[in-house]
């Protein structure tokens, strides 16, 4: 019978905790920087190699391959060893990294990007489930401030730091620089971190694989080049969407008779799971497909430089931390999380409804206000509904729970970005063509701060209320999304948080679930 962990801030154990949480976190830092830093680096990177005209698949490569290799690392850790799995996917990630900074043509960076969004699909997932390993739900809440700080941080500091890499030290360094953090994190992880090491008997479920990176390639295809590269309607985009629904289809069949399903349909019977995993999408939704036009609306509208825009950001990822110092020893101390996950669901669609009014007159110090609620509502429900949803499912599907999680808002954010883009791109055509200015394409949506002041005063200032415009349709849909998260939270049920962590029961620290312990780490043991 599982007992209650001693607190994981005494002692050694404590110590050596810690230095597993970090080498998660920089792991986590790893995924979610590098397309960030990546965008700034983008016109160094077509000026050097050429290729403008496969530039997205710079991205699309990247996405796609960590969409469709979320689940499988996920159900690995399951069946394999966290550790391993986690370890494994850092080092294909840094590999990835290392041959993408040598690339020598556009095709080879697409091929290597891609290497490196599989080993970016363990990242995460793997981080999420070594925490949910190691510590019971009421100890997760104590790590919400670190975790959400890592992702507010990324999302900050990343278009800065992309900007003074290529600017001092080329765009190759971009790439490079993961391989420090990675190796440190490697040695960390592999040093200190101690799980028991289960081996499953059951063999991969290469078909329901197969079927389920159909479904999402698929899917993200349609969304990624649906009314960019090709038209809606266009043959691509219907046909990608038919080969999506049948492929999906065949996966569900398949997983109900597989020994052992890559994805257990049965761990969507769990309400609670079925909840926060829609909510998830809808929070991926909202989060990527509006704040990617916030940046643009500081800089073409209210005239701030790349680097200013990046720090008038700082008001969202304050909030995110501010709330989670909170949020975090609140649910330690109390068990209770749905309030954080309704309060969350308001304040993130009420900032996005009030984000949604801004027009040319909108001062920054609102506009940062209006983040600020964004950033709040962020803080109450990314780490609050991963509690919920590891807290769902059984010690053995601690991964898949995670990368279903991550999964949902991966495709939640690539959907969002392709409709809200398109919504945009519309409605800024629409405003320029309404006041008469149509020698401006949509190519000067790409138009900075210094390029706007080179325009005539009457396609300048057509092209800001182009803009205002096409930011108030996104952030208008992305608060529809968090209204449907806040109808859907009231459904949460509240259960008290149980121990599910990976510690053989009755061992004492320095035994071999205990992640500071000596003892022998790779001994097969069955999990608690």
């Amino acid at each position: 019978m599982d007992r209650e962990p001693s607190p994981p801030d005494g002692g050694e154990r404590g110590r050596n905790l810690y230095v597993v949480i970090g080498a998660v976190l920089i792991a986590m830092l790893l995924a979610a920087l590098d397309n960030l830093i990546l965008g700034t680096a983008m016109p160094s990177i077509v000026g050097d190699l050429g290729g403008l005209g496969h530039l997205s698949w710079v991205v699309t490569a990247y996405t796609l391959a960590t969409a469709v290799s979320t689940p499988v690392w996920g159900k690995l850790g399951d069946m394999y060893g966290r550790k391993g799995a986690f370890m494994t996917a850092i080092v294909i990630f840094l590999v990835g990294s290392t041959l993408a900074g040598l690339s020598q043509d556009m095709t080879q960076l697409i091929a290597f990007r891609a290497l490196q969004g599989l080993g970016a699909g363990g990242l995460m997932v793997g981080a999420l489930a070594i925490i949910g390993s190691l510590l019971p739900p009421r100890e997760q809440g104590r790590y919400q401030g670190m975790i959400s700080g890592v992702m507010g941080l990324a999302m900050i500091a990343g278009p800065l730091a992309g900007g003074a890499i290529t600017d001092h030290l080329g765009w190759r360094w971009c790439f490079y620089v993961n391989l420090p953090l990675g190796v440190l994190a490697l040695v960390m992880i592999s040093a200190v971190l101690h799980l028991p090491k289960q081996r499953a008997k059951a063999r991969v479920d290469y078909l329901g694989v197969a079927l389920l990176a159909t479904t999402i390639s698929s899917l993200v295809l349609v969304t990624t080049w649906g009314g960019a590269e090709y038209a809606w309607t266009s043959g691509v985009i219907v046909g990608l969407a038919v080969l999506a629904v049948a492929a999906g289809t065949a996966f569900l069949a398949v997983e109900r008779r597989a020994a052992e399903p890559v994805l257990p349909l049965g761990l969507f019977r769990n309400a609670n799971f079925t909840i926060v995993t829609v909510i998830g999408f809808l929070l991926g939704f909202a989060m990527f497909g509006a704040m990617t036009y916030l940046p643009l609306f500081q800089q073409s509208v209210q005239g701030a430089s790349a680097t200013n825009a990046g720090l008038l950001g700082m008001p969202l990822f304050l909030a995110m931390v501010v709330i989670n110092m909170f949020a975090g020893p609140f649910i330690t101390r109390t068990g209770r999380y749905k309030p954080f996950i309704v309060a969350g669901a308001a304040l993130l669609a009420t900032g996005l409804a009030l984000l949604s009014t801004m027009d040319t007159g909108t001062a920054r110090l609102t506009t940062g206000a209006f983040m600020a609620l964004v950033g709040a509502g962020m803080g109450c429900l990314m780490q609050t509904t991963l509690i919920v949803t590891l807290q769902s499912v059984e010690p053995k599907d601690l991964g898949v729970g995670s990368s279903t999680a991550t999964l949902a808002r991966t495709i939640g954010g690539s959907v969002g970005v392709s409709i809200v883009g398109a919504l945009f791109a519309g409605r800024v055509r629409d405003v320029m063509t309404e006041r008469g200015v149509s020698a401006v394409t949509e190519g000067s949506a790409q138009l900075d701060a210094a390029g706007l002041r080179t325009l005539p005063a009457a396609v300048r200032d057509a092209y800001e209320h182009a803009v205002a415009g096409g930011t108030h349709q996104a952030f208008m849909v992305a608060a529809g999304m968090g209204v449907l998260a806040f109808a859907l939270a009231w459904f949460v049920k509240e259960v008290p948080l149980v121990d599910k962590s990976m510690r053989p029961a009755g061992a004492e620290a320095g035994g071999a679930g205990d992640p500071g312990g000596s003892g022998d780490a790779d001994r097969e043991t069955a999990p608690a």
